[in-house]
């Protein structure tokens, strides 16, 4: 086909070609020098002027032999030159040139007669300098031998990831002919979801050109079908000394031997410390949420990349387990993966609930009771244990290449299902990697079945504590109101604190905040008892004194306990304020303008001791005060001195000014510890014009 038929962007277009020049040629910068017949001459490329030092001005129409040779040396190349003119053979080796500078070159000559259509002779010399050609030569025949007498496996593919050269080496690991190797893809030599990674990491290496060292993969070739086998590669991308990507190259170590050694030694050590491991740190809490977790924390990454606890939602919900009719219903309580990884999508997240198809592992032992082993996952076996076809798009994405899934037993009633997978660790699981999980699961499932129980006993207790406690009313002249309880994260601490809000007569409002000394159901029930009694005596119209005084009486009959207590009442049409505390925390009085300041109220003794008379004191509360009553959970920690504690509450106090609501919100947020082990009554009450109190 001639030039002028090609099409525009064919690939073999003579511009295209000129457009990448040889880095071999630039390399041994291969100087044009053209003769006439008689010997001076016609044309002078620029390489030639870098190699002999005249400009083209300065060397064509001179004669060769004069301007390049010393006299000595121009006889014999006078005679090689006739010789070439009249015999048409052409002529190398090497002669020695004179440089402008006066220096003497030794040059590798190639010399050849043209003759054009007139039937005149030229002659044309390309020229480089040899020490240059020398050296390319000595730097080929090293490469060239080290490839084909490397005991390691050495490759080079272009940018499409086929193989340009392969060494005897990695032929051999590869149980394919070098001549096979040559035009094929990488994907096409090592087919398999095992080696997938490694082509990823090959690409990544071309686009970014950033090496890889040492990466081990594990797989089977040709030369071994049966048995897998270890190799440490290294990815280095190759570029011309312009900097365009040629391609990339590879180098192959056989690892098999350490890696089996390796692998006996690590196994026999990690079942020993992930058993060890696993005792120590599943089931710390009484939490089912967290006790999963920590599960998955010692199953990741010493066992599996990636690792997903779900739990029976019938055993959740009820202790039992009864799925019913149609399939099992399964509430995802954590998720671990060893590294960020698109396949943490595929993975059904926390707290959702879901239910797998029949075919899926953790269906399966749901309905066998037994654990399930996938030693290989190929790209077509992943929609097995994936949610959904998306789900398996990721997993393949990933690489995930081995999964198990062990049930959950506890006490003989399976409650769960853990599901384990691998995708960059090379290895696949195998019977002792299912023995141990099935060790750590038996473990962990009696833990999270005593969390499950902790957790419908623990519902009883705080939706009986909380039926105890007062619904705010709507309406309170003169104040706005906001109320919070927070229990116990610990079951036996559920129960002690109160606070109530009661309506009286002329507009007036009791507020009332307590403790009881103790924990657990008795604690809630004498708290309900003494709320109770509270709330009657208030509408006894009695001094805050004397509502103390009769509650110690009360509190003396339900032996052996104690409680604390602070009691106000509030009137708006005077914007007074009489309180009374017995043996209770402080309040803190919010005044605009002012620091807030804990009220220096008689302390009194606490309710139940008897013998000591309780003091009331007055004080003005004015539109736009506050004031804050609350139990000891919320200042008080085992760590914390108490006066620093109180410091805290009053700095979170200071302007600016919130609502009671979100005041309430704030002070819980700062002070409260997510772990608290008492529970928190907090009361606030902001004075308004009474006008708005009635809206």
């Amino acid at each position: 086909m001639s030039r002028a038929k090609q099409r525009p962007g064919q690939a073999d277009r003579p511009e295209d070609e000129a457009s990448g020049p040889s880095g071999l040629m630039d390399l041994l910068g291969v100087a044009a020098v053209l003769l006439e017949a008689d010997g001076r001459i016609d044309m002078w490329s620029p390489q030639a002027e870098a190699l002999f030092g005249y400009a083209r001005s300065e060397a064509v129409g001179q004669y060769a032999g004069p301007l390049l040779l010393h006299p000595e040396h121009q006889d014999a190349a006078i005679r090689l030159f006739a010789e070439v003119m009249e015999t048409g053979r052409g002529w190398a080796g090497s002669f020695p040139v004179r440089h402008k500078d006066g220096s003497t070159r030794m040059v590798e000559f190639r010399n050849m007669r043209l003759t054009d259509n007139l039937g005149d002779h030229y002659a044309l010399g390309l020229a480089t300098d040899r020490s240059t050609l020398r050296q390319v030569e000595r730097d080929v025949a090293l490469s060239t031998r080290l490839v084909t007498q490397a005991p390691i496996g050495l490759s080079i593919l272009d940018t499409e990831l086929r193989y340009l050269v392969v060494n005897p080496a990695l032929a051999a690991m590869h149980g394919t002919p070098e001549a096979d190797h040559v035009g094929r893809g990488f994907h096409e030599v090592l087919p398999g979801q095992r080696f997938r990674a490694a082509e990823a990491a090959m690409r990544k290496v071309l686009e970014t050109g950033v090496p890889v060292v040492d990466q081990q993969v594990v797989g089977r070739t040709a030369a071994d079908p049966d048995h897998d086998h270890a190799w440490a590669v290294s990815f280095y991308r190759l570029e011309d000394h312009h900097g365009h990507v040629l391609g990339i190259a590879n180098v192959v170590v056989d690892v098999t031997d350490r890696y089996e050694a390796a692998r006996k030694a690590d196994r026999a050590q990690q079942r020993l410390r992930l058993v060890a491991n696993g005792s120590a740190r599943i089931g710390t809490t009484l939490e089912v949420e967290r006790t999963a977790q920590e599960l998955a924390d010692v199953l990741v990454p010493d066992l599996a990349d990636m690792v997903a606890v779900d739990l029976l939602d019938c055993v959740l919900q009820t202790g039992r387990m009864d799925v019913g009719e149609g399939p099992a219903m399964f509430r995802a309580l954590a998720v671990k993966t060893a590294y960020p990884t698109d396949a943490a999508q595929a993975i059904v997240p926390p707290g959702r609930l879901t239910a797998y198809h029949a075919d899926h592992p953790a269906s399966h032992c749901i309905r066998t009771r037994r654990p399930l082993l996938i030693t290989h996952l190929e790209s077509g076996d992943l929609s097995r244990v994936a949610a959904d076809s998306d789900a398996a798009r990721l997993l393949a994405q990933a690489g995930v290449h081995t999964d198990m899934a062990v049930p959950l037993i506890a006490r003989g009633q399976i409650i769960g299902v853990m599901d384990l997978a691998r995708a960059r660790n090379p290895l696949p699981f195998d019977e002792d990697d299912l023995t141990l999980a099935c060790e750590l699961a038996s473990s962990a499932a009696l833990s999270i079945d005593n969390a499950i129980l902790h957790q419908h006993i623990r519902s009883a207790a705080e939706t009986l504590q909380r039926s105890l406690l007062p619904q705010l009313s709507p309406r309170h002249p003169g104040l706005e109101v906001a109320a919070r309880y927070r229990p116990a994260q610990a079951f036996s601490e559920v129960g002690g604190d109160w606070y109530d809000v009661i309506p009286l007569d002329g507009d007036r409002t009791a507020l009332a905040v307590g403790d009881v000394m103790g924990s657990g159901i008795p604690a809630a029930t004498t708290m309900g008892r003494l709320r109770t009694a509270t709330s009657t005596l208030a509408d006894l119209d009695l001094d805050p004194a004397r509502i103390l005084t009769h509650l110690d009486k009360i509190t003396r009959g339900l032996d052996p306990y104690l409680a604390t207590c602070v009691y106000a009442v509030y009137d708006p049409h005077h914007a007074r304020l009489h309180v009374a505390s017995a043996g209770h925390l402080p309040p803190v009085l919010v005044r605009a303008g002012r620091p807030p300041e804990l009220l220096d109220l008689p302390t009194g003794i606490p309710l139940g001791v008897g013998g000591v008379p309780f003091q009331a004191t007055t004080l003005d509360l004015n539109p736009g005060d506050q004031l804050v009553l609350y139990t000891d959970g919320l200042v008080e920690t085992r760590d914390d001195p108490i006066d620093e504690r109180l410091e805290d509450l009053l700095r979170l106090l200071s302007p600016p000014y919130r609502s009671a609501e979100a005041t309430c919100d704030l002070l819980l947020r700062e002070l409260r510890h997510p772990a608290g082990h008492d529970d928190v009554a907090l009361l606030i009450a902001r004075a308004q014009p009474l006008s708005t109190g009635r809206s």
